[in-house]
């Protein structure tokens, strides 16, 4: 009698994670493949080098160490501090930044520290925190935005705090627009950790459903890439097949096997069970064309928790100092940036670099220096050549760098600091056709119920004589745990737990 035959499409966290499981608990009882679209292993983790350090194209950090399968992993192969090489974030968080806004305007802690406390404040309660002063604030914010609410704490900031002197030698900068403009600045960091490309997009009543594990945030000596090479080096040679792009699913045919994959080649194989880990942008993708990638149609169930959830991008722009430069002499910097629509903003300053937050050193005394953008402005860096991002990167910082002057629309640098750049790395996961995105978030109009949508299996007959055919995992099916490496993990163990325990598997 045939073997049970699982295809897993996705050789990401969550499909490596499934596919480990179900072989070394299984007992060599599947007929096991992985096929991936791509020509590498790994999906949105993807370590990389520039000028001699190892550096994360797309996964980073091991979000809290206590209780995450990632960190007892990375533990389990010593991965977290036996690199060969420098790597990112290796010291961990940096020393303070420079906070400095525009006009070249450095902020003391009396200047920032009320609106990072505020912010933080609000973003504790909208995440489950304590915080009774924001209760009746909230309670008016039914079936509304986090960025609503973040908007009407900054104004009741503001209320209850009136009749302040203004602010003398900052130039044009009054007290409220400064306030504003660095409160947008956490804002915009806040955005890099959803993938929201605006907040007033991200689902205030779900935000507090999100789960982070204790302990610190680390990141991995050796490279995210090591978990994957871990997990994949369990699975016989043959079972992992790169370069396989899959066009369409077929599944409920009247056939031995009831699944059939197409791939863009033309070839094809047959399942009887598929256990799809593809992005949700891909999912996206999938319903809207007209072809469409499931046949017949995934239900209305499941497309529409597919449409309503929020999947945002994320990139990450790595610079290389130039050498004339030595990086001790450049600090970490917190940028605090005019409105795009402001009169007096820099005029050479684009609108793409207004709304990223940072841009620091990837070690302390690095040369290689990264800041984060997301949304429209994460799209434009994709579509903006090297030599565009360094002339405007360059200007953006001799400005800021530069010692304050009376004139802030003035796009002269004469006075003061100078740098420049002298090669880029960044991310393309908008344009990239496997991913058109980074992670996921609870947009308004979804809700956490919508996580537990696209775990369900098809078909949802659960008497169907051929069960389990098509499988979802990946980080948009784990309801507590979304947009995480660690949340993909547990979804690809669920569903091969799903599968072992169909086939009465001992152990599981």
């Amino acid at each position: 009698m045939a073997k049970p035959r699982i295809v897993i499409i996705g050789a990401g966290m969550a499909g490596l994670a499934a596919a480990n499981k179900l072989y070394t608990s299984s007992n060599d009882l599947f007929e096991l493949f992985v096929v991936e679209g791509g020509t590498r292993i790994g999906g949105r983790i993807n370590t990389s080098e520039f000028y001699g350090d190892r550096v994360e194209m797309g996964a980073t950090w091991i979000h809290g160490i206590k209780g995450s399968p990632v960190h007892q992993i990375a533990q389990q192969i010593n991965a977290l501090q036996g690199s060969d090489k420098p790597w990112e974030c290796m010291d961990g968080l940096l020393d303070e930044p420079k906070t400095i806004a525009e006009g070249g305007f450095e902020l003391n802690g009396s200047m920032i520290e009320p609106i990072s406390t505020l912010f933080k404040n609000l973003m504790d309660f909208s995440q489950g925190n304590e915080a009774s002063k924001w209760c009746s604030m909230s309670c008016r914010l039914r079936n509304k935005s986090v960025g609503s609410f973040l908007r009407k704490g900054l104004d009741v900031y503001w209320d209850s705090s009136k009749h302040r002197e203004e602010l003398k030698g900052y130039g044009k900068w009054s007290r409220e627009l400064l306030e504003e403009a660095i409160f947008a600045m956490y804002e915009n960091t806040q955005r890099t950790y959803t993938s929201a490309g605006d907040l007033f997009s991200l689902d205030y009543e779900a935000e507090s459903e999100y789960r982070m594990f204790p302990g610190e945030e680390i990141t991995i000596g050796n490279g995210y890439s090591s978990i994957i090479e871990y997990l994949a080096s369990a699975l016989p040679r043959d079972v992992i097949q790169l370069d396989r792009k899959v066009a369409k699913i077929e599944w409920d045919r009247c056939d031995s096997r009831p699944v059939k994959i197409h791939f863009l080649d033309g070839s094809f194989v047959l399942a009887d069970h598929v256990i799809v880990t593809v992005s949700l942008g891909v999912l996206k993708a999938g319903i809207c064309n007209a072809s469409g990638l499931f046949s017949p149609p995934l239900p209305s169930f499941k497309t529409d928790a597919i449409s309503r959830l929020g999947y945002g991008v994320v990139n990450k722009l790595f610079l290389r100092l130039n050498g004339n430069r030595k990086p001790e002499e450049f600090p970490s910097l917190q940028m605090v940036f005019h409105r795009s629509d402001s009169e007096l903003r820099h005029k050479k300053i684009p609108w793409w670099m207004r709304r990223t937050a940072t841009l620091s050193p990837i070690y302390n005394n690095a040369s290689v220096f990264l800041s984060w953008f997301a949304g429209k402005e994460a799209l434009e860096l994709e579509r903006l050549s090297n030599e565009e991002i360094i002339n405007a990167v360059t200007t953006t910082v001799s400005s800021l760098l530069s010692k304050p002057h009376n004139e802030i629309m003035s796009d002269s640098n004469s006075n003061g600091f100078e740098v420049s750049f002298v090669d880029v790395l960044k991310s393309k996961w908008g344009s990239d056709p496997l991913f058109l995105g980074s992670y996921s978030y609870v947009a308004v109009g979804s809700s956490g119920a919508d996580f537990d949508t696209m775990a369900e299996p098809l078909p949802t007959d659960v008497y169907h004589h051929r069960p389990l055919q098509i499988l979802f995992a990946g980080e948009a099916t784990h309801r507590t745990h979304y947009s995480t490496t660690h949340g993909a993990y547990f979804s690809g163990i669920r569903e091969a737990n799903r599968l072992l325990q169909h086939y009465h598997c001992v152990g599981v």
